[in-house]
């Protein structure tokens, strides 16, 4: 089932308000469990984190910044 473009939006913003924090404080604390690694492999792992978040929601974040396809151009 395929979600419409206001569908998505909604959805997008959701996730970026609501869900992208809640998965930013799970990654902190996932990481500080473990003894500080070095900076450099702190922020490889924070980047990895950030891009595995993403890549679930690809399909909602897609063509979302995008005017509206299904708004028709005469209005």
């Amino acid at each position: 089932m395929a979600l419409s473009y206001k569908a998505r939006r909604r959805w997008s913003l959701v996730l970026l308000i609501v869900g992208l924090p809640l998965y930013i404080v799970v990654a902190v604390n996932v990481v500080d469990l473990f003894d500080r690694p070095p900076i450099l492999v702190e922020l490889l792992i924070f980047v990895v984190l950030g891009i595995l978040w993403a890549l679930p929601f690809k399909a909602v974040f897609k063509g979302v910044g995008r005017p509206d396809p299904d708004e028709s151009a005469d209005q």
